[in-house]
C-alpha cells in the first residue's frame, strides 16, 4: 500500500508533484486549525510543513501512522522535537536549500544599516531631498564578527572577504582549518564583542544561545557597533539591544526576525536607526522552490528506501547507502530482539549495552545499526520503540551505550556482537549476513550456533547430558508443534548447552512450561520475530 503524506503548508506544485510521481499519495490540506489537523493526522506517514503548520505534542499525541515530519526551512522551532521523538517520528529540515538567500538577506541588511537606506528611500519619496542627513559609513576594512559560522554564516563570511571587511568568527563547532579555508579569523565570543564594527547572528535558537546579545554582552561592544540578526528571534534580547540603540551605544540594528512573531507592534519601529523586515531571509523564489523540492525528496526517500537526510533526530543513511545498510540493519534489529526477549524473560535490569562490529560491517556508518539494535532490544519491553526512539529511551533508563568498532580480521566477514548487562547477568549475541542479505546467528553466550532466524522460536539452555534431546523432541511432538529447523552448541562437552529450534507455529505456554519442566533443562524462552 502505498505511503500517504499530508501537506499542510503551501509548496509549490513541483514539489506536490514530486511525491506523485514516486508512487506517494498526497493530499494538500493548507490553513488547517489545529483541531481539524488532529483529527486527520492519523491517516498519515508523512506530514510536510513550513512555518504555519504547529507540530505540538497534542497533534503528535493522535498521530498513530506518521513517520516522518518535512520541514521545507531550516527552524524547526515549531515542531516539538522531544515529543516527536518519544513517538518515534522522524524530524527533517532542508538546511542547504535557502541559505544563500539568507546569507544574501544579512548581507543586504547590511548595507541598508551602513548607508541608512530606508530612511534616506522615505525621505526622498517624500520630496524632501536631506543629502547631509544621511551619513553612512563604508564596510571596506569594518570588522564583520560573525556569530554561528555553519551553512549561513561561512557564506556572509565569503561576501564579507570579496567586500573587503575583515571577518572574525565565534563558533564551537569551527574548525582551524575550516577557518583558514573561509579566510576567517577563528576568536571567542568576547573578542566577537571587543572588536567588532558590524556583528551578524547566524546560530540557532538553543538554551545557550537565547539572549547571547544581552545588557552585558553590549556594555563589552565597541561604541557604534550595529547588529543584524538574520537568524532567530531570542538570540537578542530586544530591550536590551532598545536601551543600547537609545544611548547610542548601538549605532543601529537590521532585524528580520523578533521574539515574537508576527511582530506587528515593538518599541524598536519607532527608531530611525533600525532597520526591520518581516522575516524575509528564506523568501525568494528559487530558495521557496528548493525548500520545497528538497523536502518532498527527502520524505519520498524516506517512506520509499528508508534513506534519511537532514534528520533533526535520527542518525544519516544516504539514499546510495540506504539499499547496501538496510540487510545490516536488519541483522542489528534481530540481534537486539533476541537479547531483549531473553533479557525480558529473565526479568533483569539493563545497565550496559555494548555493540561490537567487525569485518565489513566496521567500515559502515555504524550510528544507524546501533539505533536499529537498540530498537530490537526496547521492542520487547516498550510499545512503539524503533531506531528514532530507542536512543532516548536507552538513556532515560540509564543504559550505558558502547559501540566498538574492530579492524582485525573476523573469522566472518562481517559480524556484528551484542552484549547485554544486568545487575545479576551478562549474555552475548552474535550475527552476520549469509549471502550478503541473511541474517544468521552464529554465536549465543560465546557458544558457537548456526541458525537462522525464524518467525517462531524456542531459545533453551540445557546441560549436555544423553536424554535430552529425546525428551524434548517428544514433549513438542506430543503438543502437535512441528519443528523446523534444530540447532544445537554447547560449550564444552557435558557442560552448559544450547537448542534453538524454528517452529511452524508460536508456542503455547502450558508446551513451554513442560520443556521448562524436562529433567535438564535450565531455561526455555519463546521467541518471535
Amino acid at each position: 500500500m502505498a505511503p500517504k503524506v499530508l501537506i499542510s503548508d503551501k509548496l509549490s506544485p513541483a514539489a506536490i508533484e514530486i511525491f506523485r510521481s514516486r508512487g506517494i499519495e498526497t493530499d494538500v490540506k493548507t490553513g488547517l486549525s489545529p483541531a481539524e489537523l488532529r483529527a486527520i493526522i492519523g491517516d498519515y506517514e508523512g506530514l510536510a510543513i513550513r512555518s504555519a503548520t504547529k507540530v505540538t505534542k497534542e497533534l503528535l499525541d493522535e498521530t498513530t501512522n506518521l513517520k516522518v515530519v518535512g520541514r521545507a526551512g531550516i527552524g524547526v522551532d515549531n515542531v516539538d522535537i522531544k515529543a516527536a521523538t518519544t513517538r518515534g517520528v522522524v524530524v527533517m529540515n532542508t538546511p542547504f536549500g535557502n541559505a544563500i538567500t539568507t546569507a544574501e538577506h544579512a548581507i543586504a541588511m547590511m548595507f541598508a544599516l551602513a548607508r541608512q537606506l530606508p530612511e534616506a528611500s522615505t525621505s526622498t519619496r517624500a520630496g524632501r531631498w536631506e543629502k547631509n542627513r544621511f551619513m553612512g559609513v563604508e564596510l571596506t576594512a569594518k570588522t564583520l564578527g560573525i556569530i554561528g559560522c555553519g551553512n549561513i554564516g561561512s557564506i556572509v563570511a565569503d561576501r564579507a572577504v570579496g567586500l573587503k571587511m575583515k571577518v572574525i568568527a565565534y563558533d564551537p563547532f569551527l574548525s582551524d582549518k575550516r577557518a583558514v579555508e573561509l579566510g576567517v579569523e577563528k576568536v571567542e565570543l568576547p573578542e566577537i564583542f571587543a572588536r567588532a564594527d558590524f556583528i551578524t547572528l547566524h546560530t540557532p535558537l538553543v538554551e545557550g544561545t537565547r539572549y547571547i546579545i544581552n545588557r552585558d554582552a553590549i556594555s563589552a561592544m565597541k561604541p557604534g557597533v550595529r547588529i543584524i540578526n538574520c537568524a532567530r528571534g531570542g538570540l537578542v534580547d530586544e530591550t536590551a539591544l532598545l536601551e543600547g540603540l537609545q544611548s547610542g551605544k548601538v549605532a543601529g540594528a537590521a532585524l528580520d526576525v523578533f521574539e515574537v512573531e508576527p511582530a506587528k507592534e515593538n518599541p524598536l519601529f519607532a527608531l530611525e536607526n533600525v532597520v526591520c523586515t518581516p522575516h524575509l531571509g528564506a523568501s525568494t523564489a528559487e530558495a521557496q522552490e528548493n525548500v520545497a523540492l528538497q523536502v518532498a525528496e527527502q520524505m519520498s526517500d524516506y517512506l520509499l528506501t528508508g534513506a534519511v537526510a537532514n534528520a533533526i533526530n535520527m542518525p544519516a543513511i544516504s539514499a546510495e547507502d540506504a539499499p547496501r545498510v538496510r540487510p545490516y540493519m536488519e541483522l542489528a534489529r534481530r540481534l537486539g530482539e533476541f537479547a531483549g526477549q531473553l533479557t525480558q524473560a529473565k526479568d533483569g535490569v539493563i545497565t550496559h549495552v555494548t555493540i561490537e562490529y567487525e569485518g565489513t560491517v566496521s567500515q559502515l556508518n555504524h550510528k544507524p545499526l546501533t539505533a536499529a539494535a537498540l530498537a530490537g532490544l526496547m521492542a520487547p519491553m516498550i510499545t512503539g520503540a524503533n531506531m528514532v526512539n530507542a536512543p532516548v529511551l536507552a538513556r532515560e533508563r540509564g543504559i550505558e551505550v558502547t559501540e566498538t568498532v574492530h579492524d582485525r580480521v573476523s573469522e566472518y566477514q562481517t559480524l556484528i556482537r551484542l552484549t547485554i548487562a544486568t545487575k545479576t547477568n551478562t549474555r552475548s549475541v552474535s550475527g552476520t549476513l549469509f549471502a550478503g542479505s541473511k541474517p544468521r546467528l552464529v554465536e549465543i553466550k560465546g557458544i558457537p550456533v548456526e541458525a537462522d532466524f525464524g518467525r517462531h522460536m524456542l531459545y533453551v539452555t540445557n546441560q549436555d547430558k544423553p536424554g535430552f534431546i529425546g525428551r524434548f523432541g517428544d514433549t513438542l511432538a506430543a503438543a502437535g508443534l512441528n519443528i523446523a529447523t534444530f540447532h544445537l552448541g554447547r560449550a564444552t562437552a557435558g557442560g552448559d548447552a544450547i537448542c534453538l529450534v524454528s517452529l511452524d507455529e508460536s508456542v503455547p505456554e502450558e508446551v513451554l512450561e513442560s520443556v521448562r519442566g524436562l529433567p535438564l533443562v535450565m531455561q526455555a524462552t519463546a521467541l518471535t520475530f
